[in-house]
């Protein structure tokens, strides 16, 4: 069995080396994102396993198709990037990955606390020899009422996490999950929006869940609420983030993605310039956190996704079971 591994980074080859061994697989690695330039590489491939970055548009799709690839998995558990319509026209089976949800919800707990307490304000203040205290005080979880949108596998995670800190925790979903009753109460969102003093958004990013956070739904928040996003950049509409931020209505946002983030987040960019309006304006805010899309960044989340990615195509071959196709 023959796999093509676009996207291929240094810190996965363990994972390559270990599970194409134990596969007994045969992997080619082009370290290059998958896009309309590459595709010729795929030849005489049926396998690929791209990233959450990869180009995976119709276009793509069909000259992959032509060069005979049945079956593409994606080592991100995202897959937006990937046209599953044009996919299935092409007959090509798609899959993506899960891991280690701990990952992402440690982060989303690290921007919870650094936001409460300021920690962006106080680090580039203490930088600059200034050591006073003055606007750095902070609020203890245990005080404040917390909304999870989204409880799969993260949000619940996330839940159990913030549950020893003492805070009231409220949650919303369209599919409810009784396991996790004992740690929170679902509301509407209504009341999420109205009840929460930060908000923590863990959906996936789907055509109805676009820009789930605008300017509506802000202006029924709680006063000098706090945002945090380590899902999809596109739930929230940033321009009117940026409004509730300026006007004082948020007080706080710690965002791990962003819209526009694509071809600039996991790229060098110090001697480039680069077209990201709202960006820019968010980072010179004192009160906003934004890091690179790297809330999944951890050695075993990273070996999770390259098992998935790998262990998908084989069950394809082998026309096993596969718990990451996408049938949607």
């Amino acid at each position: 069995m023959k796999i093509i591994a676009y996207a291929a980074r240094k810190d996965e080859q363990y994972g390559f080396d270990k599970v194409s061994a134990e596969l007994q697989v045969e992997l080619k690695y082009v370290t290059d994102g998958l896009n309309l330039g590459n595709t010729e590489e795929a030849a005489g491939y049926e396998y690929v396993t791209i990233l959450g970055h990869c180009d995976a548009s119709r276009e793509v799709l069909k000259k992959l198709s032509s060069l005979g690839v049945k079956y593409i998995s994606s080592r991100s558990a995202g897959y937006n990037n990937i046209d599953i319509e044009a996919a299935k026209e092409y007959g090509i089976r798609v899959s993506s990955a899960s891991y280690s949800p701990n990952c992402v919800a440690d982060f989303t707990l690290m921007l919870m606390l650094m936001c409460i307490r300021n920690a962006k304000q106080s680090l580039l203040r203490g930088e600059a020899k200034d050591f006073s205290l003055r606007g750095l005080r902070g609020l203890e979880m245990k005080n404040l009422v917390v909304g999870v949108i989204g409880t799969g596998r993260i949000g619940r995670t996330v839940i159990k996490n913030i549950s020893g800190f003492g805070s009231k925790i409220i949650g919303y979903d369209l599919y409810q999950n009784d396991e996790i009753k004992d740690y929170m109460n679902y509301v509407d969102l209504e009341t999420l929006y109205r009840e929460s003093d930060i908000i923590t958004l863990h959906a996936p990013y789907i055509e109805e869940n676009h820009h789930l956070i605008n300017r509506d739904t802000i202006s029924k928040m709680k006063e000098n609420v706090i945002i945090i996003n380590t899902a999809r950049g596109e739930l929230i509409d940033t321009e009117a983030l940026i409004n509730g931020l300026e006007q004082g209505k948020i007080g706080a946002a710690g965002l791990d993605v962003l819209e526009g983030e694509v071809g600039i987040y996991h790229n060098d960019k110090r001697f480039e310039s680069f077209v990201n309006h709202n960006m820019s304006i968010l980072r010179c805010m004192p009160n906003v956190i934004l890091t690179q899309h790297l809330a999944f960044y951890t050695d075993q989340a990273v070996y999770d996704m390259v098992e998935c990615g790998l262990k998908s195509l084989y069950y394809f071959k082998n026309g096993e079971k596969n718990p990451w196709e996408i049938l949607a």
